[in-house]
Formats: C-alpha cells, sequence, structure tokens
C-alpha cells in the first residue's frame, strides 16, 4: 500500500515537473521572439535612428543578429542552462552579474515583503474568521479594502515623509550594502529595506487579508468542522488542528502569486527609495535600449512564476490530505 501510494505521488510529481519545462520552454519562445524575432532590427532599436549603418551592421555581428533565428535561440538556451548570459550593452558588465548583484537587494526585499504580508494577513484574517458579522470582522474588511485601493507609490512617499523626514528613524532611500567594508552590513542592509517592504506589503497584506478569512469561513462551514465541535473539542483545538490547515489550498495558491509578483513588481518601489535592485534594473536597461539584459530578466522572472506554481503544487500534496487521496486513485 506504502509502495503504491509513493509511486502514485512520484507520478504526480512527475506530471507536474514536466509541466513545468513545458511551460519554461514556451515562455522562452515568447520572450525570444518577441524581442529578437519579430519584424524590426534589434541593433537600430538599441542604437537610435541617427545610427549609420556601419554601427548597426557592428552591433548586429556583436550581438549575433546576422545568424539566423534559430541559432541565436540555441545559443541563448545553453547559455541559460550554463549561467552564461552575455555580456550587457549599456554596463560592459556580464549579465549574470549583474543579475546577482542586483537580486541580493530584490530578493531580501520581496522576502521581508512576504513576511510582513503573511504575519499581518494571517493575524487580521483569523481574527475576523473568528467574529464573523462583527464590528471587529467588519473594520478589518474595510482598513482591508482601503489597502487594496492605495497605491503602493504613494504610501511609499508617505512612509517616507512620516519615518524619514519627520521622525528621522530610518533614511529617505538607497541602499548601503551587505558589506560592512563599504560601510553597509547585515543591519544597515535589512534597515534601508524595511519602508520599502512595508509599502509593497500594505496592498498584498489586504488582499490576502481578505483571502485568508473567506477561506476559513469555507472550511469552518463542512460537516467536519461541525463534527470536531460536538466532539468537545475547543474553539481553538478546531481552528488549528482542522480549519487552518484545509483553508490552506486557497491561501497558498494566491501567496505563490504574490511572492512571484513581489520580485517582477518592484519597478516602481525601487525607484523611489533608489533600490538597485532587479526592477531598477529593468527600467535602465529599458531606458538604455539594452535587450541581453531585457531579456534575460524577463526570463528569470517567468521562470520564477513558474517554479513558484510547482512549489505550491507540491505543497497542495504536503498539506491537504484529499488532495493526496486523489493523487492515489489516477
Amino acid at each position: 500500500m506504502r509502495a503504491r501510494r509513493a509511486t502514485a505521488i512520484s507520478f504526480f510529481l512527475f506530471k507536474r515537473f514536466a509541466s513545468l519545462l513545458l511551460t519554461l520552454l514556451a515562455a522562452s519562445v515568447v520572450v525570444f521572439t518577441v524581442l529578437d524575432v519579430l519584424p524590426g532590427n534589434a541593433a537600430e532599436v538599441m542604437l537610435g535612428e541617427s545610427a549609420t549603418p556601419e554601427s548597426v551592421a557592428a552591433l548586429s555581428a556583436k550581438l549575433g543578429l546576422d545568424r539566423p533565428a534559430l541559432v541565436r535561440y540555441g545559443d541563448w538556451m545553453k547559455g541559460l542552462a550554463t549561467g552564461e548570459l552575455g555580456t550587457s550593452i549599456a554596463y560592459d558588465t556580464p549579465i549574470a552579474q549583474l543579475v546577482g548583484e542586483r537580486l541580493a537587494v530584490t530578493l531580501p526585499l520581496a522576502l521581508m515583503a512576504m513576511g510582513l504580508t503573511t504575519a499581518v494577513a494571517f493575524v487580521l484574517g483569523l481574527f475576523a474568521a473568528a467574529r464573523h458579522g462583527k464590528a471587529g470582522d467588519a473594520g478589518i474588511m474595510v482598513a482591508s479594502q482601503l489597502g487594496i485601493a492605495i497605491p503602493s507609490f504613494w504610501f511609499a512617499i508617505l512612509l517616507i515623509w512620516m519615518f524619514a523626514v519627520k521622525l528621522r528613524w530610518f533614511q529617505a532611500g538607497g541602499f548601503p550594502g551587505w558589506s560592512v567594508d563599504d560601510g553597509g552590513g547585515l543591519g544597515p542592509g535589512l534597515r534601508a529595506l524595511v519602508l520599502p517592504a512595508l509599502a509593497i506589503a500594505v496592498v498584498q497584506a489586504s488582499i490576502l487579508t481578505r483571502i485568508v478569512r473567506s477561506a476559513v469561513l469555507d472550511v469552518m462551514r463542512e460537516d467536519f468542522v461541525r463534527t470536531a465541535r460536538a466532539k468537545g473539542q475547543s474553539p481553538n483545538g478546531v481552528l488549528w488542528g482542522h480549519v487552518l490547515r484545509n483553508a490552506m489550498v486557497p491561501v497558498l495558491t494566491v501567496m505563490g502569486l504574490q511572492f512571484a509578483s513581489l520580485l517582477a513588481g518592484t519597478v516602481v518601489i525601487e525607484q523611489v527609495f533608489s533600490l538597485p535592485g532587479l526592477g531598477r534594473l529593468v527600467f535602465q536597461a529599458i531606458a538604455n535600449r539594452d535587450l541581453p539584459v531585457v531579456r534575460n530578466v524577463v526570463m528569470l522572472l517567468a521562470a520564477t512564476v513558474v517554479v513558484l506554481n510547482f512549489v505550491v503544487d507540491v505543497l497542495y500534496v504536503v498539506i491537504d490530505p484529499r488532495l493526496r487521496a486523489r493523487t492515489r486513485t489516477t
């Protein structure tokens, strides 16, 4: 029985992994087609309308645009597999190095924002669900609606005005780095990310709060919850032992999408706080017409979304016993 269960789960994971690979392949084709194959010379786009034919031809040869599209696509895929992403036109720096340096800012920012989002959303969502129909529930729903309506860049400016200009608890922008030798360090680096993380988390926490509340309320109406209550289990025991775990499936879906959007959607916040992150790199690459950087970063962000969806699918099987039973029957 255990061997059959393990085989079923392994087959389920294999199907999800195969779907992951096919999705990544399709995404790479779309990204490459949009940036390299569609009508229009990428070298002309980078150099501008005033470029001479000689300079366009030289850049086309440097980028390999004079070769067939399939050859260029194969070279790009090989570079993605080996980490050889080429060289940035604007920075004259290996793209892999650029991305690594910017991820060292964006990834901690996204993790901090996601941590704040999760903590606030679960506390408020569970509180609202436990007091469904009462004043506390209504107040949290109104507050979450306001949080969704507030533009993140406006809230970021408000945070700068309050905590950087008036109270002087934080700096208004910039990033000192993670190295103590450069005047930064772990403490100053995390401190510089607090306000940007709060600005990002306010909208995401508002959305997730409503999802947690709705999911918990749906599960609380199930028959097995009434049975657990009839057996004399305490409200907290029912909530933590039965309700929350079964409510996690839709919550995990939203959390996975939110974390992916945090990585991909930090362009505005990084501009407001002058953070040298991945979003700002994309913005600068577009402004500088550095298409190789744009292509690789967009592919990285697309891969992040796909991989996170795969991780969420795996967590479904771990968390929900009903899905484990379904995998054994399919």
